[in-house]
């Protein structure tokens, strides 16, 4: 079985505040566990593209309100160097939810009615924590994909220009390999907003088939439309679905308090991603334009979830964990113009990009009377750590094969101002370009973390550095915008650090960071 870090530390600790120590997955409690009821409930709120430079918390120049999470902060522990797996969402969720780099499985997203991408025998967060005998619910966007074809009918085939034809599929089968069959007791959600079918899914099922194809075209707060053809219900309004998702979270919520099992809540918000459509109560709520406000309106669904675990009596046994996918879509740029809010915050590179500011996400940590308040912690973590430290919480331990890229963040969850735990990570968004992290210094195997260029105005302004070079290595302690390529001056560090990135993208996990 792995060790966890600081062992002698963390058992101490998680006496000291009441925690069981189970054995292992799908384990009977042993003869020192604790009461049921002592296991925390556990509610990650996981935002789609929401910038490190979005939240007040996280930069005092923000021009968009976000209360809710700012208040989080204040409660809990605000992690400054804190990343996603990947610059897209597909990889980032994958990573999340089995502990696992996407990259050892694939690299790209889910397209429309795409296949499952985590496979049957992964364990999953929600897996582990059933075994721990939690209930444990889905609401909002899955983005891992789902068995179409088992209710696809035969010779069905997508139209390049417009999709599948609604008739295309017999809505009244269940889909088979969706969060239903990877640990979620409950599921709710409309998968991908943008992307079909446009409608809900409860559980397994539809809950009114889409009889019609997708032909709305509306003007939306900023940016493109960027809904994919296909399938949708009669008179869907994508505006709606953040306030639907929300209403169903709480629901849930309500509907379980009472239970004698520990509860587990995902809730993946399908904001502030394209299209960019807040509710009227939203619009002109930010001085960032339409985008700041569905921010807003995305702060506030946080907010009403966390107003209700604290009216059912909830709060003081519940972990709380917020992040974000990756960072914000290309629209950023156009805002910084026109409102002077930087959405990447003080970092160079956006959504996709192998730079910080695609993989460098807010993330916020809330567990009253186990981590302290106010507080921030500028220790290196990633969001596959999040597996082995809900695990090692709750006595869950994992096999070597299990979570295999997970490290144990819990003692910093007690002293954010530990030593670092993780000494090295890999960023990666496509099979071409990766990064090591070690320590201070980052190493791109390229000579750019770019997916797509940023404007000229923009790259102008920030005083990159232009000198070509084959590689780059930069200290990010002294140059957090990666404005200064020091591959040229110290190749000997970059050499090390790329024969070490070559030697790590072959093992089978970095649970033991060696």
């Amino acid at each position: 079985m792995r060790s966890a870090t600081n062992r002698n530390f963390a058992i101490c600790f998680l006496v000291c505040v009441r925690f069981s120590s189970g054995l292992g997955f799908a384990d009977k409690p042993n003869e020192n566990s604790v009461e049921r009821g002592s296991l925390p409930n556990i509610v990650i709120l996981y935002a789609d593209d929401l910038g490190y430079g979005d939240l007040g918390c996280m930069n005092p120049d923000s021009k968009i309100p976000a209360p809710s999470l700012d208040q989080l902060a204040r409660d809990g522990i605000r992690f400054t160097d804190a990343h996603s797996s990947s610059g897209v969402c597909t990889p980032s969720r994958y990573a999340l939810l089995t502990g696992r780099y996407h990259w050892r499985a694939f690299h790209d997203i889910v397209d429309s009615f795409g296949s499952e991408r985590i496979k049957a025998e992964q364990l999953t967060l929600p897996e582990m924590l059933k075994g721990k005998g939690y209930r444990t619910a889905c609401v909002g966007k899955w983005h891992l994909g789902w068995d179409w074809d088992a209710i696809k009918r035969p010779g069905a085939k997508p139209d390049p220009k417009n999709g599948y034809a609604p008739d295309d599929f017999d809505w009244n089968k269940p889909i088979p390999d969706g969060p239903l069959d990877h640990g979620f007791d409950y599921y709710f959600g409309d998968d991908v907003p943008n992307f079909p079918p446009y409608a809900w899914i409860e559980n397994n099922r539809v809950v009114v088939a889409p009889t019609e194809p997708l032909t709305e075209t509306p003007k939306t707060a900023e940016g493109n439309w960027e809904a994919r053809p296909g399938p949708m219900v009669p008179d869907w309004k994508l505006d709606a679905v953040v306030p639907t998702i929300t209403e169903k979270a709480i629901a849930w919520l309500e509907n379980n308090a009472e239970s004698a099992e520990p509860l587990f809540l995902y809730f993946p918000l399908t904001s502030p991603h394209a299209p960019i459509v807040p509710t009227d109560e939203y619009l002109g709520k930010s001085a960032a334009g339409g985008y700041g406000d569905f921010v807003v309106q995305t702060d506030a669904a946080c907010g009403a979830v966390l107003d209700c675990i604290k009216r059912l009596g909830l709060e003081d046994n519940t972990l709380v964990i917020f992040s974000s996918d990756n960072g914000p879509e290309v629209y950023c740029y156009e805002r910084l113009k026109k409102f002077g809010h930087r959405s990447m915050g003080p970092l160079r590179g956006i959504k996709r990009d192998v730079w910080e500011g695609g993989h460098r996400v807010p993330m916020i940590v809330k567990w009253p009377g186990t981590v302290p308040a106010g507080k921030t912690c500028e220790r290196l973590v990633t969001q596959t750590d999040l597996f082995a430290t809900i695990a090692e919480a709750i006595g869950s331990s994992l096999d070597d094969a299990q979570a295999e890229d997970s490290i144990s963040q819990l003692p910093l969850l007690h002293d954010p101002d530990g030593n670092a735990i993780r000494k090295w990570t890999i960023h990666n968004t496509n099979k071409n370009r990766y990064a090591l992290r070690d320590g201070d210094f980052l190493f791109l195997d390229g000579p750019d973390g770019d997916a797509r260029k940023a404007p000229e105005w923009f790259a102008n302004q920030e005083g990159w550095d232009k000198t070509e070079q084959p590689y780059a290595l930069f200290n990010l302690a002294d140059d957090l915008g990666q404005k200064k390529n020091l591959y040229a001056a110290n190749q000997e560090r970059a050499q090390e650090m790329q024969q070490r990135l070559s030697e790590l993208l072959q093992r089978p996990g970095d649970v033991r960071q060696k």
